[in-house]
Formats: C-alpha cells, sequence, structure tokens
C-alpha cells in the first residue's frame, strides 16, 4: 500500500480536490444552496482518479523513456526502480480512468452530454502528457495542461454540474485555482530541469532556464491571490470569499525555497507546502463562499 501510494503522489492531490471544492461552493453561492450532492461527490472522485491516473501513466512513460534516473531529485518512482512492474502500473493506470469514465457517465445522465466530451479530453490529455509519440510535457506545454485542466475546466466544470450553466464568478475562481495548481508543476520541473535536460525532456523550466521558472512561481503563487480579490470585487461577493486571502503567509516559506535553494530535499518541502497553500486557499475561499451568501 505504501508502494502505491507513493505512486499515486498525494502531494499532488490538492491539485485535483481543490478546483472542485471551488466550484460546488461557487454553484452554492448562485443558487443559495447545493442542488445536486451525488454530481459533487462523482466529479471529485473523478478528478482525485484522473490524477492519479495521470500520475501513473507519467511514472510508466518516463521510466520507458529514460526520464527517471538514479540521480533525479524527487521522490522515487516505483516503475523506474522496479518497485512495481510497468504492466501492474499501466493496468492501474486505465483501471483509475476508468473509474472515472464510469462517474463521467454518471455526470453525463446529470448534467447533459458534453460532461462526457469533458471527461474525455481530460483523460487523454493525461495520457498524452508523458505518452504517446510526441508527449506535450516534453515540449515545455505540461504547465499549459496543468492551468487548463486543473483550473478552468475542473473549477467550471464542478459549477457546471451543479447548475448546467457558466457565470463569471466561477471563472475568476478557476483562473486563481490554476494558477496555484501550475505552481506545483513549475516546482517540480524547476527540481528536475538538470535531469530532464540529460534525458531530453525539455519542459518549461528546462525551456526558460532557473532564474526565470523561479520568476515565473512567484508570479502565480502571489497572482493567484491578487485573482481572487479582484474576482470577488468585481462580481459584488461574496465578499467572505475573501478569507482564501488568510493563506498568503504559507506562500512565505516555498518562495524562499524556490528563490534561493537548488537541492533536492527543499524543493520537495517547496512542492509539500506549495500543495498545501494550494489546499488551505481553496478551502476558505469555499467556506467563504457558502457562509458568505
Amino acid at each position: 500500500m505504501r508502494i502505491w501510494l507513493n505512486a499515486a503522489r498525494p502531494r499532488t492531490l490538492p491539485a485535483a480536490i481543490a478546483p472542485v471544492f471551488v466550484g460546488t461552493a461557487a454553484a452554492y453561492a448562485m443558487a443559495d444552496g447545493m442542488p445536486r450532492w451525488g454530481a459533487f461527490f462523482a466529479a471529485l472522485i473523478a478528478s482525485v482518479l484522473i490524477q492519479i491516473g495521470t500520475n501513473l501513466a507519467n511514472d510508466y512513460s518516463d521510466a520507458r523513456r529514460g526520464a527517471d534516473s538514479a540521480d533525479r531529485l524527487g521522490p522515487v518512482r516505483v516503475t523506474s526502480a522496479g518497485l512495481v512492474t510497468p504492466r501492474r502500473v499501466l493496468v492501474a493506470t486505465w483501471v483509475a480512468f476508468g473509474i472515472a469514465a464510469l462517474l463521467g457517465v454518471y455526470l453525463a445522465f446529470v448534467a447533459g452530454w458534453i460532461i462526457l466530451l469533458v471527461g474525455a479530453v481530460s483523460i487523454a490529455a493525461g495520457v498524452l502528457y508523458t505518452g504517446g509519440p510526441r508527449p506535450y510535457g516534453y515540449a515545455g506545454l505540461g504547465e499549459v495542461f496543468v492551468f487548463l485542466f486543473f483550473g478552468l475546466v475542473s473549477v467550471n466544470g464542478s459549477y457546471y454540474v451543479q447548475l448546467e450553466e457558466l457565470a463569471w464568478l466561477p471563472f475568476g475562481l478557476s483562473v486563481a485555482i490554476g494558477f496555484l495548481a501550475t505552481a506545483i508543476l513549475v516546482v517540480n520541473n524547476t527540481r528536475d530541469m538538470d535531469t530532464d535536460r540529460r534525458a531530453e525532456k525539455v519542459t518549461l523550466a528546462v525551456r526558460i532556464g532557473r532564474e526565470k521558472a523561479r520568476a515565473l512561481y512567484v508570479f502565480l503563487m502571489l497572482g493567484a491571490f491578487v485573482v481572487l480579490a479582484l474576482t470577488v470585487v468585481l462580481s459584488g461577493g461574496p465578499w467572505l470569499a475573501l478569507l482564501g486571502l488568510l493563506a498568503l503567509p504559507m506562500t512565505i516559506k516555498p518562495v524562499k525555497s524556490m528563490r534561493t535553494r537548488t537541492d533536492g530535499p527543499s524543493l520537495n518541502a517547496a512542492l509539500a507546502q506549495t500543495g498545501a497553500a494550494l489546499g488551505v486557499f481553496s478551502l476558505l475561499t469555499a467556506i467563504g463562499l457558502v457562509i458568505g451568501t
């Protein structure tokens, strides 16, 4: 169980959980109540499973391409370390995606066929991140994927399955969540940029260099709080959604580590702290949306 938990990469899971909570809370605020509890739980579980499936697919594909070498600074990858056979990792990947797809069928029954299309594109994006003949994660586009799918798609999709409409409030919140989720990947890729470069994995950090990657990280972390404030002000509330700003002090340690450190342990800690900041930011924002209605 510890091996499979490591393979699921729990430090990245806030990126899957946070947008569902915020999107659903925005729907609660707009409708003055929770229209569909079943849709909330289905969207939450499906989002987590798509994240886990993407992590497993990444583990499998990176091992096959030789990107996870013994000198990488991040946590052990189960395929490259020989802890789990590639075939079992691949089977687990499709089990995760398969269950997520079944939940997508339920959501489509509740909120319309468009949800099936969104789910299919999300799963395909997860597979092709490091898999397929031209993985976009090897071309510096991973951050774009995270911003789109763990920000815009997840938040607005979670809102849509509740009310079957879109609005500016969840859109603005999706940008803020997308910034923090993307920051998680920026930490990961900045930590691994030396080994990625040797493996010819051209991530965004490899393309732009360490200093610009650090600047991007700071922009994403602080920008999320600016976007939250602007979204609440321009949409006229709920003003208690500004509770999310209380997570700002949690950015101090990871920002300092990203700006000054290059060693694996420090950046691994920054990765966990970034995920924690995303989780607390999202939880406080969601609570503010609900109780401020």
